[in-house]
């Protein structure tokens, strides 16, 4: 990969990267530091990746250091337990990105990580076999475990009404 290579590489994929760590770390400094980790090693790597190879490789690199980054900083976050309704919001509004977020936030890291690279990013079951260390049948059955967990959450009374 030349230099010239790693810049479109950047261009090219860096508000992709940022998106998936950043709906799975949920923490905006946090997903910078590991998006510029990945781009680090990516550059330090430079000569031995193939450019055609270069979106797979970026995304195993942030993957894996978005993994080691939450082992390291198992951190509480505190978070205000008050609804919007409980805040004094009138009215029942569907807030969709909303219900779809604190669905998300209910999946393990794995299965949002899975659900995020195959319905966010596009990424087909191989590829994301590739960037997770996964062979391509765990991708299948733990990407659909998600997806019914998803489902019975969004699909649940509370968040219809």
């Amino acid at each position: 990969m030349t230099e010239r290579e790693y810049n479109e590489c950047v261009n090219l994929y860096a508000d992709n990267v940022y998106r998936f760590i950043m709906k799975n770390l949920r923490h905006n400094e946090d997903a910078k530091d590991v998006v510029q980790g990945a781009f680090e090693k990516l550059w330090v790597n430079r000569n031995t990746v193939d450019n055609n190879r270069s979106k797979s490789y970026l995304f195993t690199i942030a993957y894996n250091q978005m993994i080691d980054h939450i082992r390291k900083n198992k951190r509480v976050v505190l978070r205000e337990d008050f609804s919007e309704n409980a805040k004094g919001s009138t009215g029942n509004r569907h807030d969709t990105k909303r219900i779809l977020d604190e669905a998300l936030a209910k999946l393990n890291e794995q299965q949002r990580s899975l659900v995020l690279l195959k319905d966010y990013e596009g990424y087909s079951y191989d590829e994301i076999g590739k960037i997770t260390g996964l062979n391509e049948s765990q991708v299948k059955v733990y990407l659909h475990r998600a997806r019914l967990q998803l489902r019975e959450y969004i699909v649940s009374p509370e968040n219809v009404i």
